[in-house]
C-alpha cells in the first residue's frame, strides 16, 4: 500500500471499539507507527465483564481484539492471545489474552504499559491506547429519566437514550489526547454507535482535543443494522450526537457500503462487504475507499 493516498498523512487516529476498530486498524496497518487506535474500555460483558467484577480493572476485551487483528497471522502468539478456555471450571469462556493483559497490568505501573508489552511481543508497530486507564461504566439516560447502567444493558435496551455519560467520570489517557492533538486524519467507527464509538468521546479532555483538532474526520458506517437501541438512528441523528459532544467539530465525510463507487455530498459509497463474511468490511476495500476519499486532498496539495 505504498501508493495509497492515506500515506500522505503523518498521524492517523482511529477511535472506537469492538471488532470494528480492529478491522480498521488491520486495514491500515501498513501505516505502522503513523497509525494509532484509541479503544473504548467500557465493555462489561463476557470474559471482560467477569474480570471487571472480580478485579476492578478496565475492560480488556476490545484492546485484546485490536491487538489480535494487528498481529501477524498465522503465529503462535496470535493463536494464544485469542485462545478461549472451554469446560465448566472457573476459567470456562475466559479469553487467555484478557488474562495475560490483566496479569501484565498487575506487574506494570500502567495499563498502557501492559498493552505496549504485548505490542512488542507480537511485533505490532501500530499504537493501541485505552481511552482511559481507570475503570468506568457507560450510563444511558432515557427520556423518562431512567438510567441504564452498563454497556451490555445499554445495547440491550429497546429505547434509544437522550444522553450518555460515564460513571465514574475518569481521565482520558494522556497519550490518547496527544495522538488526537497531532492527528491529521481521524476515523470514527464502524461499530456500535452508543457503546463503541461514543464512549471515548464522552471524556472531557479527549473531547476538547477533538474539538481543537484540524484533522479531517471520517465516519465509517456499519454494513448491517446494529442490534441495539441505536438501530434506527439516521445518519443525521448520529451527526447530531457527535455535534453535542464535540461542539463545532463535525464529521467531514461518511463512508458507506454500496454496490458501486459513488460520491454524493459528504457521503461516499463503495463495495466494502467481505466475500468471506457478510457482516465484516473487506480490509483491502476499506483501505482503497479511504484512499479514494482523501485523494482529492493530495491532488490539491500538489497543484
Amino acid at each position: 500500500m505504498r501508493d495509497s493516498a492515506i500515506n500522505q498523512f503523518h498521524n492517523v487516529v482511529a477511535i472506537g471499539g469492538g471488532h470494528g476498530l480492529g478491522r480498521v486498524l488491520s486495514s491500515l496497518s501498513f501505516l505502522g507507527p503513523k497509525l494509532t487506535g484509541i479503544v473504548a474500555t467500557t465493555d462489561n460483558g463476557g470474559s471482560t465483564g467477569r474480570l471487571r467484577e472480580q478485579q476492578e480493572c478496565i475492560a480488556w476485551g476490545d484492546l485484546r481484539n485490536c491487538l489480535s487483528q494487528l498481529a501477524s497471522r498465522p503465529s503462535l502468539g496470535s493463536q494464544l492471545f485469542e485462545y478461549r478456555f472451554g469446560g465448566s471450571s472457573e476459567l470456562a469462556n475466559h479469553n487467555l489474552g484478557n488474562l495475560v493483559l490483566m496479569a501484565l497490568d498487575d506487574l506494570c505501573v500502567r495499563p498502557l504499559d501492559a498493552v505496549n508489552l504485548i505490542r512488542g511481543l507480537l511485533n505490532i508497530e501500530t499504537k493501541v491506547i485505552p481511552m482511559s486507564e481507570q475503570p468506568t461504566h457507560l450510563v444511558a439516560i432515557q427520556s423518562s429519566g431512567t438510567r441504564i447502567f452498563g454497556e451490555v444493558e445499554v445495547d440491550q435496551s429497546g429505547e434509544a437514550p437522550i444522553a450518555l455519560s460515564l460513571e465514574p467520570m475518569v481521565d482520558a489517557t494522556p497519550e490518547a489526547c496527544e495522538a488526537v492533538k497531532h492527528a491529521d486524519l481521524i476515523i470514527l467507527g464502524p461499530g456500535s454507535f452508543l457503546t463503541s464509538i461514543m464512549p471515548p468521546l464522552l471524556l472531557p479532555r479527549l473531547s476538547r482535543s477533538l474539538h481543537a483538532s484540524n484533522a479531517k474526520v471520517i465516519l465509517i458506517d456499519n454494513l448491517t443494522q446494529e442490534p441495539s437501541a441505536a438501530a434506527n438512528f439516521s445518519l443525521e441523528q448520529r451527526l447530531t450526537w457527535f455535534k453535542q459532544v464535540l461542539g463545532n467539530k463535525s464529521v467531514d465525510h461518511v463512508l458507506c457500503h454500496g454496490d458501486k463507487y459513488l460520491s454524493k455530498g459528504i457521503t461516499t459509497y463503495y463495495p466494502l462487504r467481505s466475500r468471506h463474511h457478510q457482516a465484516l468490511h473487506d480490509r483491502q476495500a476499506l483501505a482503497d475507499a479511504l484512499s479514494l476519499i482523501v485523494e482529492p486532498e493530495r491532488l490539491g496539495a500538489l497543484a
